[in-house]
């Protein structure tokens, strides 16, 4: 048989066989708030590519508004058409999840990303550059700071537009990230949203060098958390020869009879799933900023362009903590016993650093950042209470913390002197006197990190404690409560300190921020106060949209 024969036989052997490769099944409406996402990021890039400079800036915000509005909109047409609770399913051939608890942190994390454009866009703040309005991004990312090409590039009156399509990157990976159903789309998802933030934290326009030491910060040690993440992923595999989480829950709860073989010696070797499920757990904790991973918080919270911290700090977490109550729900329930204690320590030692710490602080943006470590753990709290209700008041406390952590950080914004933001904590004495408004308005925000009633905080607390008390970690709430008190004193200290203080004469002024941040700052304050005084409607969607689709 000739060697043409040979290799024409295989050939129809192939044609023989057309159902060895099956298609991929892929449900792209189910799949449209991401898709919409990702497809309005790379118009953003075409947009920078062809539109002329003087173009750019209004086309992106349009673009981005836009997609993110359909987005959501694509979000509430699911939960509506019943893919939150009878219709919850894995699609996409079993690598992401449409189910209650995906579509609530995905319509969170799409209405958190459409305030925080808002900030993003703004551009009355810096005084204008030879009548050209500038916003808080560097002229031009790529210029050595304070060299000859920034200062041409600052004399132009530049703008860094590429921030929206970034922008929009991060939020289409942070959609991905809670609704991930397998490890491997839960990684790539966390590199999605990872990346681009570690570009927005160097793009401050205003001390430069700061705002690129934070993203090298983050970058190391998000590039060490991502490695722990992959590297549980690939021991978990080892483990149960799967990367999908049913298939990861039915080995440790032994269902399975009959082993691949080649996986026989490996599965069911408890140390490779502690050990591989203890790593994702750190790659998990690192995003959501639980003590010991903390480090990077404070110092990419300070460097950071303020407009981005401020969507770091609300969108990371919402998906971070999605995607751990999906990992510990559906994956590692039959680990129960393994992983509470773990998270029990996590939990307590978070909520007392971030509160202690706090009150050394000196900075606004570092006190917040302290602040949202704390609440990290208020939030494990519920994480750990292992009911329906644990799962509903964190998605409650997730949306509520979202909002008043963007309008926190957008206050922070309009408080300036000639260096740019004053965020030293001496600088916002006598704050209420000058402008009582905005003193007024970052007050209610302080009350709400507080957890005083009739606000959100206080409703997303409550929520998150009973759920714990409920599940057995009493001594959990007690420490919970504690630390909120230590908390609640240093808030309480920067109110004093706004209202009852003498000005200094040469303090900051308050700038008159355009109808954008406006419009963010009072979003904040609205949902503050409605999820504060009447909370029950959101808090039964919230426990209507907590079960995970198996």
């Amino acid at each position: 048989m000739s060697h043409a024969a040979s290799v024409h036989s295989l050939w129809t052997l192939a044609a023989d066989a057309p159902k060895k490769i099956p298609g991929p099944h892929i449900e792209y409406a189910q799949l449209a708030p991401v898709l919409i996402v990702l497809g309005a990021a790379l118009l953003g890039v075409l947009v920078e590519a062809f539109l002329p400079r003087r173009a750019r800036y209004h086309a992106q915000v349009l673009l981005t508004v836009v997609g993110l509005a359909a987005a959501f909109a694509s979000v509430v047409a699911l939960a509506v058409g019943g893919y939150a609770h009878d219709k919850a399913h894995v699609a996409a051939m079993g690598a992401v999840a449409v189910d209650g608890p995906a579509l609530f942190l995905q319509g969170t994390v799409l209405l958190v990303g459409l305030v925080a454009v808002f900030t993003f866009a703004e551009r009355r703040l810096d005084p204008a550059v030879q009548g050209r309005p500038v916003d808080s991004f560097a002229a031009q990312a790529g210029a050595v700071p304070g060299g000859d090409a920034e200062q041409r590039a600052v004399m132009a009156g530049f703008v860094t537009t590429e921030v929206f399509p970034v922008l929009l990157f991060a939020i289409g990976g942070m959609l991905v990230f809670p609704a991930a159903n397998d490890l491997l789309t839960l990684f790539v998802a966390l590199e999605v949203f990872s990346l681009p933030l570690y570009v927005l934290c160097a793009l401050a326009r205003r001390q430069r060098l700061l705002s690129q030491e934070a993203a090298v910060k983050y970058f190391l040690l998000g590039a060490f958390s991502s490695a722990f993440l992959l590297f549980g992923v690939a021991l978990l595999y080892g483990y149960a020869g799967t990367v999908t989480y049913a298939g990861i829950a039915d080995v440790v709860s032994g269902n399975v009879q009959t082993p691949d073989p080649a996986l026989a010696d490996t599965m069911g070797n408890d140390a490779l799933l502690l050990v591989g499920g203890a790593m994702v757990l750190m790659g998990l904790l690192f995003k959501v900023g639980a003590v010991p991973f903390h480090m990077w918080t404070p110092d990419v919270y300070q460097g950071a362009p303020t407009p981005v911290t401020g969507f770091m700090a609300a969108a990371t977490k919402v998906a971070a903590f999605g995607a751990l109550l999906r990992l510990l729900y559906v994956v590692l329930p039959g680990m129960r016993w393994d992983w509470r204690p773990v998270m029990w320590g996590v939990a307590i030692v978070t909520m007392l650093v971030g509160a202690i710490v706090a009150v050394t602080q000196t900075d606004v943006k570092r006190l917040l950042a302290y602040s949202s470590i704390a609440h990290a753990g208020f939030i494990l709290a519920g994480v750990i209470a292992v009911s329906p209700a644990g799962v509903s008041s964190v998605l409650f406390y997730l949306a509520a913390y979202s909002f008043v952590t963007l309008g926190a950080f957008a206050v922070v914004t309009l408080v300036r002197d000639a260096g740019g933001e004053a965020t030293h904590l001496s600088k916002w004495a006598g704050l209420g006197r000058r402008s009582p408004l905005v003193a007024a308005v970052f007050a209610v925000f302080l009350l709400a990190f507080a957890g005083i009633p009739l606000t959100s905080g206080f409703a997303g607390k409550f929520a998150v404690f009973k759920a714990a008390a409920q599940g057995g970690a009493a001594p959990l709430v007690i420490i919970g409560v504690l630390s909120s008190a230590i908390a609640a004193f240093f808030y309480i200290r920067v109110i004093v300190l706004m209202f009852f203080s003498e000005p200094k004469a040469d303090g900051p002024t308050v700038a008159v921020p355009s109808p954008l941040t406006s419009v963010a700052i009072a979003l904040g304050v609205i949902v503050t106060v409605v999820l504060g005084v009447a909370p029950q409607y959101f808090l039964d969607l919230a426990g209507q949209a907590a079960v995970f689709a198996r």
